[in-house]
């Protein structure tokens, strides 16, 4: 399972060490515990939801695919066995971190008295690649546990990915407590292996606000799909945005706000959602804000079917008597039917599987345009000029203006709010993101322009660079030493609320070893692919909720790509014409416009 990235580094607790000799790395059995556990096999709850986990080999998927709140097997792992040596409660410990149930109960009884009152396992998750296996540290009873660490999951659900061969230490201590050995210091948090959490864990989006605070935008957490995993979303709101959303994005919980008792409860499809004082204290603006965040965030639990804010156990109102209900927040952006293309040399528009010409928009013939993008507005269009060397404007009832003259540009995006954003090597060489606002600049004069701060691309050629509909979010395709890399960033915004910098990006996975094309198919999906004059291409489906990139059917001689609302409206264009993706095959529409691309 290949996921996403969402923060740089563990934490100290969880050391990583260089200098592990090869062999510890190359175990290939599994630790005594586990093949124990194996060998008797597990205690399955008698309950209905339940499902097995193994401690080795494959592990099933739950049949209801994560639709309700408890869907997550459950596993009881052996316990502590009398006599066991110092290397075996280790073990046995670590593999009681799958037994989740009871806040960990099996877990426990493998730790000293204190340590079992103190320990922490929700702090932090590792997952590991194949099997862990322990060693001595070099001083009496220490020892550490070590992994091949694929990711990790912090207490707020946040993921980090880390590549094959990434070598972690957990350092622990044993005492002898009334004659049996127990894990007397080690760090917080739990450790399981990549099988199981693919069938513990599920990706849930919780979510904030644009700067505006009228769009809500998508912000992808991990937690276990238990009976607790309301509390888990409403805490990861409060909590906050991940790093690479966190200055870009706003939220209508006061940093001060806290759940009030450690659930939420469900009473008639009602997630009630009790919390301190400050929700009393908030505006009724705030509190519908709040309110809006999580109804959104809980549609992920088909069993919830509205939100009771709360404080002190009594319900608060939530709109103003005197104005009423605030519109409802936007979620998932949609753009218009239509797209733009290139025909005859000229920029048109296209719509029912023909071209038209655009109202006010002049000839463009003597540029060499390629590349064509609108706003959804339609009070702006931008386009690359003959070989990529130029990006220009243009403005109904206006003449194209040049924006800017380089070696190369990535094709244009151009924002909600009307900025027309590319990429290209600036006057050093080094690559730049820059974004111009021509919609209300008087001609002759300067063209408003804006370098964008981001630093996480230098030595890397961007060839696809894409605005999200919900104006806070940058998708950016980009190559270096014959490596493409598919990144999100925010876009963090000045005082004015122009653009200003890219937020470090989040990493998501691609199979394809040299795609030239990335774009947003809605708020969580992106099609990536690349091209050729003859020979078949297979796009593929990159989902912001993790998992391996879904391959989509290939088509020989993909030249183009345009995304519009969903899977079933991605256009390609080939010599042969333009053909749509109809379910899992391509439909073929005719010819008639070049190098589509719907707004933005």
């Amino acid at each position: 399972m290949r996921v996403w990235s969402s923060r740089a580094g563990l934490s100290s607790a969880w050391s990583s060490r260089a200098g592990l000799s090869s062999a510890w790395s190359s175990r290939a059995g599994l630790p005594r515990i586990l093949r124990a556990a194996a060998a008797l096999l597990v205690v399955v709850l008698a309950v209905s939801a339940c499902a097995q986990i193994p401690t080795a080999g494959a592990v099933g998927t739950s049949k209801d695919g994560g639709s309700a709140i408890g869907n997550a097997p459950q596993y009881i792992p052996p316990g502590p066995q009398a006599g066991a040596g110092p290397q075996a409660i280790i073990e046995g410990f670590f593999n009681a971190g799958s037994g989740y149930q009871n806040d960990f109960t099996v877990a426990r009884q493998f730790l000293a008295p204190s340590n079992a009152v103190s320990w922490k396992p929700s702090q932090r998750t590792l997952v590991y690649r194949g099997s862990a296996s322990v060693v001595g540290a070099g001083r009496p009873n220490a020892y550490r546990y070590v992994l091949d660490v694929a990711y990790s999951v912090d207490q707020d659900g946040i993921m980090t990915q880390y590549p094959p061969g990434t070598k972690q230490a957990i350092d622990v201590e044993v005492s002898q407590i009334d004659g049996q050995w127990r894990v007397s210091n080690l760090p917080d948090g739990t450790v399981i292996p990549e099988e199981t959490f693919k069938v513990l864990y599920r990706a849930f989006s919780v979510y904030f606000y644009d700067p505006g605070f009228t769009i809500l935008v998508p912000d992808v957490r991990w937690f276990i799909d238990n009976s607790g995993v309301a509390k888990s979303l409403v805490s990861a709101v409060i909590a906050g945005p991940a790093p690479y959303l966190k200055t870009a994005v706003a939220s209508a919980f006061p940093p001060s706000i806290k759940l009030e008792r450690e659930s939420v409860p469900i009473v008639g499809n009602i997630a009630q959602v009790d919390l301190t004082s400050e929700l009393r204290d908030a505006s009724f603006t705030d509190r519908q804000r709040m309110h809006s965040q999580l109804v959104r965030t809980f549609a992920a639990l088909p069993n919830v079917g509205g939100v009771s804010l709360r404080t002190n156990q009594t319900e608060v109102a939530i709109e103003d008597p005197a104005t009423g209900k605030l519109p409802d927040p936007i979620v998932d952006p949609k753009v218009p039917a239509w797209q733009v293309g290139i025909a005859d040399n000229q920029i048109v528009q296209y719509g029912s599987k023909q071209a038209s010409k655009i109202d006010g928009v002049g000839s463009v013939a003597s540029f060499g345009p390629s590349y064509p993008a609108a706003a959804a507005s339609q009070h702006v269009y931008a386009f690359l000029g003959a070989d990529g060397k130029a990006l220009y404007s243009l403005l109904p009832g206006q003449p194209a203006r040049l924006l800017d003259s380089r070696q190369h540009f990535s094709p244009p995006s151009i924002s909600p709010s009307e900025w027309v954003w590319s990429a290209g090597p600036g006057a050093t060489g080094a690559t730049e993101v820059v974004t111009y606002r021509p919609v209300g600049t008087p001609a002759g004069t300067d063209i408003p322009r804006i370098t964008v701060g981001a630093p996480w691309l230098a030595g890397r050629t961007v060839k696809a660079l894409r605005v999200a509909r919900d104006g806070v979010r940058v998708l950016v395709l980009s190559e270096a030493d014959g490596q493409s890399t598919l990144q999100v960033a925010g876009i963090v915004r000045g005082p004015d609320g122009n653009p200003k910098s890219l937020t470090d990006p989040v990493t998501l996975p691609v199979t394809s070893k040299t795609p030239d094309i990335a774009l947003w198919v809605d708020e969580s999906t992106i099609v990536v692919s690349g091209t050729s004059s003859s020979d078949p291409v297979a796009p593929e489906l990159v989902s912001l909720q993790g998992g391996d990139p879904r391959q989509i059917s290939p088509l020989a001689g993909i030249q183009a790509l345009s995304a519009g609302n969903g899977e079933q409206s991605i256009y390609a264009m080939t010599k042969d014409g333009i053909f749509l993706l109809v379910r899992t095959s391509w439909a073929e529409q005719g010819k008639g416009a070049l190098q589509l691309a719907f707004a933005g």
